[in-house]
């Protein structure tokens, strides 16, 4: 399989919607200004190279009732994207559900599946791109938040394998039912890639099964474990990591700090060979990003890392920077991050972090003439 993505830098945008601690409703997509502004974020990135980008449907805002949907303000994103030549992943569901339905509930899987479906259908008729899609954003970390820390719905504590397990037959159903519907689809898997350091008190027996917990979900999906929910390593075309500097630390205690003047950090591209390896599919990062003033110095370590993958004949593909636009913190939506290329003002306005964006355009040349010289 040939790379599909239209630039090897992909731009992420929040599509956060599920409900949040304090029992609101969360929609980064609106709370962004995207909904409104995607004419404008798209061609402040085509002026910086980037052509690929990662998008969410909302499904809790698309389902006006069980079956029922609008996609309109979907379809004004593809139109715009069609118009302006930029290419679009989906994510179906980024966190969030109907008011009526948490992962356990008994009719969540056909009402995910019938989702599915029928945004294929949608898809097909408005789109003259091949349809990439991420089906459930990041089950690893969802079913921890909302199984395990009581962050989301379901809101629960020390269940979350058994919503991950929920998660993973919905998903099964629904890729089954996306490639029945659209044979030539891509199907992504997005998961997040850590790694849990020796504390010194448990074994390295227990160290390692922490650090294969992040692999259950991907494993289910392929059919290495589970295989009553009907999973294979066919369900599935490219892998996507998500990458952040709070992804490795100390069994229970704290991050492994970044930047990391100890060398106490797993490099990077031993984390991305070992997925790779584990899986054999084609694999990109699909989120990474930082905050303030290190974002510079953290996309210039993620491209080294990037660089030294691509050198050793790995099919990578790309590094989505996540978000474009900066958002706010799910439980206070007045709090601001500063992790976007652009961060925005009290009105939204998009202000670029002009640094970032120096850098992540020398970085695109970089990658470009490596890629050209490995041909």
């Amino acid at each position: 399989m040939q790379n599909p993505f239209s630039s090897f830098f992909l731009g992420g945008f929040e599509c956060a919607d599920h409900i949040n601690r304090s029992g609101e409703r969360v929609n980064l997509l609106e709370n962004t200004q995207h909904h409104l502004r995607v004419e404008e974020d798209y061609k402040l990135l085509i002026d910086i190279g980037i052509n690929s980008v990662r998008e969410g449907i909302c499904w809790s805002s698309v389902e006006v009732s069980p079956g029922i949907y609008n996609f309109s303000e979907v379809l004004n994103r593809i139109k715009i994207a069609e118009k302006l030549g930029i290419q679009q992943i989906w994510d179906l569901i980024h966190f969030g559900y109907p008011d009526d339905l948490s992962p356990t509930h008994p009719k969540f899987c056909e009402r995910f599946t019938l989702l599915c479906v029928e945004f294929v259908k949608f898809y097909t008729q408005h789109s003259t791109q091949r349809l990439m899609i991420v089906p459930i954003n990041e089950i690893s970390f969802l079913s921890w938040f909302s199984g395990d820390v009581r962050g989301t719905v379901p809101f629960l504590e020390k269940c979350g394998w058994d919503v991950k397990y929920h998660l993973c037959k919905a998903a099964i159903l629904g890729i089954k039912a996306i490639r029945e519907e659209d044979p030539s689809s891509l199907i992504i898997l997005v998961e997040p890639l850590i790694k849990v350091h020796q504390n010194g008190l448990v074994s390295d027996e227990k160290i390692f099964q922490i650090n294969e917990y992040q692999f259950e979900a991907a494993d289910m999906i392929s059919g290495r474990i589970c295989p009553e929910l009907g999973g294979s390593n066919d369900l599935f075309d490219i892998l996507g990591v998500n990458y952040y500097w709070n992804c490795q630390w100390v069994e229970g205690g704290e991050t492994v700090y970044w930047p990391d003047a100890l060398n106490a950090r797993v490099p990077l591209r031993k984390l991305l060979f070992g997925a790779f390896l584990r899986y054999e599919k084609p694999i990109f990062i699909s989120e990474t990003g930082h905050f303030g003033e290190g974002r510079v110095e953290w996309l210039q370590e993620i491209s080294s890392e990037c660089q030294s993958v691509i050198k050793a004949g790995i099919p990578f593909w790309g590094v989505c920077i996540y978000p474009v636009t900066d958002r706010p913190n799910w439980d206070n939506l007045s709090e601001y991050s500063n992790c976007g290329i652009f961060d925005l003002d009290e009105q939204g306005n998009r202000i670029p972090h002009l640094e970032y964006i120096k850098e992540l355009k020398d970085q695109q040349l970089y990658f470009e003439d490596l890629l050209v010289k490995l041909i």
